[in-house]
């Protein structure tokens, strides 16, 4: 069996014992400021502390490899696009033009513009690990107690829990039904070409699609039968009180907010500046 995508991966971690809530709080305050910040400094340090924070839950690289690959493949895509479309973004931002390589007409590749581009993926490397570990140490039960803790309705926290739950269903079902494929015959290795290829995974859609249909039904009778969304509150049978290291979590989240932010912003100016 195929290792499973973005799904709950349970570890004897420091960062698995955490309350939900607490990697809620601590993943939207992490990325809000990495999002706010072009303080190359601040990235930086940000970079490493999202790097630790991955070594102390005890997920394996390989274990989201493919995801982070996947995630690279956009940031290079993102990265192409913005120089294509604005090439002298940095030399406006930075208000200085230093020449690396000559190109045609307004497509010089200056120094400004890489430190800018260099910028933006490292905001996109830093949320990444975090927003992984997310996903991969938090319980999708857990996750929807902790977005209802917050003020989410619990109807959607519900379909949230639901759908990071239905991702590796679809995934063991993508394969089981592909395995089935090619003891009938349906050639699905790197021996036929693409497009024939490609003809035949569109042949798993079909049953795919609808054994999703199927579950989708037995889930949506079974929430009817027991009545789900009668009531306006619900409780959580895996919702954690919060421990004294959730509470220092909870500290250390918002003290490095509000650092990260006012350091990006002693200059009034969201980006640091080294051509000055």
């Amino acid at each position: 069996m195929a290792r499973e995508l973005l799904a709950y991966i349970n570890r004897p971690s420091f960062v698995h014992r955490l309350s939900g809530l607490t990697k809620l709080v601590f993943f939207l305050l992490f990325s809000t400021a990495a999002m706010v910040s072009y303080d190359t400094r601040v990235l930086l340090f940000m970079l490493i502390m999202s790097l630790i924070i991955f070594k102390l839950s005890h997920v394996k690289f390989k274990e989201i490899q493919f995801v982070f690959c996947l995630i690279l493949l956009f940031l290079a895509l993102n990265t192409i696009t913005i120089y294509l479309f604005s090439p002298q973004e940095g030399v406006k931002i930075y208000g200085t033009s230093h020449v690396l390589l000559k190109g045609i007409g307004h497509y010089n590749i200056t120094a400004e513009q890489v430190f800018y581009l260099f910028n933006v993926l490292l905001k996109y490397l830093v949320v990444t690990p975090t927003a992984l570990l997310f996903i991969t140490t938090t319980h999708p039960t857990e996750f929807a107690a902790s977005l209802n803790k917050i003020g989410v309705s619990y109807r959607v926290s519900y379909a949230v829990s639901l759908a990071l739950r239905y991702i590796p269903d679809i995934q063991r079902d993508f394969f089981a039904i592909s395995k089935s494929q090619q003891m009938r015959g349906v050639d699905l290795s790197k021996n036929a070409r693409l497009s024939q290829r490609l003809k035949n995974y569109a042949m798993i859609l079909i049953p795919l699609i609808l054994t999703s249909l199927d579950r989708i039904e037995i889930i949506a009778n079974a929430m009817e039968l027991r009545a789900f969304g009668k009531k306006n509150k619900r409780t959580w049978y895996s919702q954690s009180p919060l421990k004294k290291a959730d509470y220092l979590t909870l500290v250390t989240a918002c003290l490095l907010f509000i650092l990260a932010i006012a350091i990006t912003l002693t200059n009034k100016t969201r980006f640091y500046n080294p051509f000055l």
